[in-house]
């Protein structure tokens, strides 16, 4: 049975955990075990920094994403960025992570957000189609950021 849920502090541990598996594997990054979990920390502990919602089959997390929230003056309203996005290996192409963007989606209807944005590396073919088999779009905007 699979099921959808909004994260808790009892999940800590393992959101820090799938966190430091997809920054290794998507951009082979050893990110610092403490530093991750208290930026996990922070956001169970407000969710206006964003939310954690994971998708459990028999009593055991095997995918997550966190949604963060972009207010938009040409709208006047937000968009839901879905970031930290992780499936357990065994469990990929079996309809986790669509189950949790259709959870996602949802909660994006009901609160009236304008929609759903997300990134991803150019490179990671995988990852593209299953958000174009989504209905997801190439937005045609490049990513820019400077690291301090």
């Amino acid at each position: 049975m699979r099921k959808n849920i909004t994260a808790e502090k009892r999940h800590l541990d393992i959101i820090t955990k799938n966190n430091l598996l997809m920054a290794k594997e998507t951009e082979n990054k050893d990110l610092v075990f403490q530093t991750v979990k208290k930026g996990v920390e922070a956001v169970l502990k407000n969710p206006d920094k964003g939310q954690y919602y994971l998708c459990i089959e028999n009593d055991k997390v095997v995918g997550q994403l966190m949604i963060t929230y972009e207010w938009s003056d040409w709208r006047n309203c937000f968009f839901y960025w879905i970031q930290s996005v992780y499936t357990i290996p065994e469990k990929r192409g079996k309809g986790v992570f669509k189950s949790l963007f259709e959870h996602v989606y949802r909660k994006v209807k009901k609160e009236k957000g304008c929609g759903i944005r997300l990134y991803v590396e150019k490179n990671n073919k995988i990852a593209r189609k299953v958000y174009e088999n989504l209905k997801m779009t190439d937005t045609g905007y490049l990513l820019y950021e400077i690291e301090l």
